[in-house]
């Protein structure tokens, strides 16, 4: 076969390949959008994907489920962006996250489309949690703050009031303890960022802090010793807290609380609607209150909670904020309420008839989340970080003085502040 009739004989599959690929060509030009989440337990994440699409239908987005120890989705986020892939559009962090990738110009302000005005729909502390250095970087999604739960019948039985401060903590807990069957008071008292947590609201309560606003070292302060002292004693001195205080996280205080074995627990809002429970032997028993405070001073409570923000590297900028502006919206925080129990960051929600149909405690979870506060803003915090839970447990196990601790925390996070 010659030449010219070989091109006859192919044209028609040349023209068919061409119409193919124009008959794809709409399918093609989708946008999608990729984001790294947590296992979506619930489908909550479906099922406002799903929304979203069905709005939006020139944009997809793909879920990429990651494990579920933030640490380890931090990591992943790390090294995509160090290698400024792309491969995020999106970015699903925790708090704490964003100093971190604001400084290293991993995400993309968001200013000019997040205005104050759409800003003051928000609770102001995770408003306050999603700003570097004057810019904004994420919108809030979740919420999360230390609470204060108390066993309201024990205290009604025992005509005791609601501790407010330190030590009315520590005298209600000697006085309805009965120990080793119920504990006064537990916390998280491991080596791990639940310490640094716990601790800080102390610190608060005490009037000290970390770091002041221009982001000067001053935790080596009296304040900041008593704070120190008061949380050793509890442990080792006054004994309100079970011997194993010092290995446990959430969890263990959990159960511990739970199993009706502890009067006072500090944790987060997750353990409402578990203690809730029909087999839970204290259903129906519980309060929470504002974490205690020193004479003279305020409570405080640590804030957590995750938002969504915009990959610096992604070219897909305008449609990834159609996505946050959707998901973190009115209603789609009523289905991230619903089918997975966060709690919402939009104020108006805290007033919504379904959310407080299902979930009465929110008109005082409402009070406390104005009481909440960031962890040190400083980018290298995850390094302040382990240094303080180094010094803190060393401390609660008797390996440190209070004042030791604190002069090495102090040291050390100069050191890491100063680049050191």
């Amino acid at each position: 076969m010659n030449w010219f009739f070989r091109i006859v004989w192919a044209l028609p599959f040349v023209l068919l390949a061409a119409g193919c690929v124009e008959a794809d060509k709409p399918e093609s030009s989708a946008i999608t959008l990729a984001i790294l989440i947590d296992p979506d337990m619930g489908g909550a994440w479906k099922a406002v994907v799903e929304r979203f699409e069905k709005e939006n239908p020139g944009i997809k987005v793909e879920l990429k489920e990651g494990p579920t120890a933030t640490d380890e989705r931090e990591n992943m986020y790390t090294t995509s962006f160090l290698a400024r892939d792309g491969v995020y559009d999106l970015v699903f962090m925790d708090i704490i996250w964003v100093p971190k990738f604001a400084s290293q110009g991993f995400l993309a302000p968001l200013d000019d489309l997040f205005p104050e005005s759409e800003r003051e729909k928000f609770l102001a502390s995770d408003i306050k949690g999603s700003i570097f250095e004057g810019k904004i970087y994420r919108v809030p999604l979740l919420s999360d703050v230390g609470l204060l739960y108390c066993r309201k019948d024990i205290l009604e039985k025992a005509g005791v009031d609601p501790p407010r401060t330190f030590s009315e903590l520590v005298a209600a807990s000697k006085k309805l303890q009965q120990e080793p069957e119920l504990w006064g008071y537990v916390f998280q008292g491991k080596q791990y960022e639940g310490l640094v947590c716990d601790f800080l609201e102390v610190l608060w309560g005490h009037g000290g802090d970390v770091l002041d606003r221009s982001g000067r070292v001053v935790i080596d302060s009296p304040r900041a010793v008593e704070a120190l002292t008061w949380l050793v004693k509890i442990v080792r001195e006054d004994k309100i807290c079970p011997p194993g205080v010092t290995t446990y996280e959430e969890e263990e205080s959990r159960h511990v609380f739970q199993a009706g074995r502890s009067v006072f627990m500090r944790n987060w809002p997750y353990v409402w609607g578990l203690a809730q429970k029909e087999d839970s032997p204290i259903r129906g028993k519980i309060g929470i209150i504002p974490m205690v405070h020193a004479e003279g001073h305020k409570s405080a409570a640590t804030l957590g909670g995750w938002g969504l923000g915009i990959s610096s590297f992604s070219n897909k900028q305008e449609a990834a904020w159609k996505f946050i502006a959707f998901a973190t919206s009115y209603e789609s925080q009523k289905v991230f309420h619903f089918q997975r129990g966060w709690i919402p960051t939009r104020g108006q929600l805290f007033q919504d008839r379904d959310i407080l149909a299902r979930s009465a405690y929110y008109t005082e979870l409402y009070k406390i989340l104005q009481l909440a506060r960031p962890r040190p803003v400083h980018p290298r915090y995850p390094e302040i970080s382990d240094l303080m839970q180094l010094h803190l447990s060393s401390a609660l196990v008797g390996k440190e003085t209070p004042q030791a601790a604190i002069r090495k925390m102090a040291e050390g996070i100069r050191g890491i502040v100063h680049g050191q």
